[in-house]
């Protein structure tokens, strides 16, 4: 007799497939924000209906591919991180997200970073996935000497420098920050980072 799966099952199966469909289809990129769910889905081979009822929105849409994505980038971060260092891994993040052909994933990241700021509820698997690079680069900085409190601290004000410092690329592209990742990489090890006064 055959396993019967339930329709919970059934569904995300459908949703996976049809979420296999709009990354083959846009490859590396997204869809941009004024596209409409109709003209995604003809270049998705599907329907609106279809899209509306998985995703429930363009930004779902956008979130969910976004999300995919970044799986996909993280796996082989954190492959290279195996084997390198902190500071590798903060010049493979970099590198990884400022090739040009990642810059309509890097304006939708925070098309839907907005939009999930004023409805977090909307976006909490988006949210929820968020601090994977952050575990990771903590994960080494413990690695290397530090506690798991400071390593957690170190590694989430940097992922939190490079997002700025990718947001300034895509406001003010003709800005080079290379100087700016190379100052968080001597901060990550004490250099230039103000000391506080002993008290009196």
């Amino acid at each position: 007799m055959g396993v019967s799966l339930s329709s919970t099952e059934r569904t995300g199966d459908a949703r996976e497939r049809l979420l296999a469909r709009l990354l083959d289809a846009f490859d590396e990129t997204l869809p941009a924000p004024e596209v409409s769910l109709r003209e995604i889905a003809a270049r998705t081979g599907t329907s609106h209906a279809l899209l509306r009822y998985h995703f429930g929105s363009l930004p779902g849409v956008l979130a969910a591919m976004l999300k995919a994505q970044r799986s996909r980038d993280n796996e082989a971060l954190f492959e290279a991180a195996r084997q390198g260092t902190f500071d590798d891994l903060v010049v493979a993040i970099w590198r990884t997200y400022t090739r040009p052909e990642q810059l309509s994933r890097v304006r939708g990241f925070f098309h839907v970073v907005g939009l999930a700021a004023y409805s977090p509820e909307n976006f909490r698997e988006f949210i929820d996935s968020l601090d994977d690079l952050t575990k990771s680069l903590a994960s080494l900085a413990e690695r290397e000497g530090l506690d798991a409190k400071d390593a957690l601290t170190l590694a989430t004000v940097t992922i939190a420098a490079i997002r700025g410092l990718l947001l300034q690329e895509v406001l003010t592209p003709a800005v080079h920050s290379e100087d700016a990742v190379a100052l968080i990489l001597r901060m990550s090890k004490g250099q230039s980072v103000p000391r506080p006064h002993p008290g009196p």
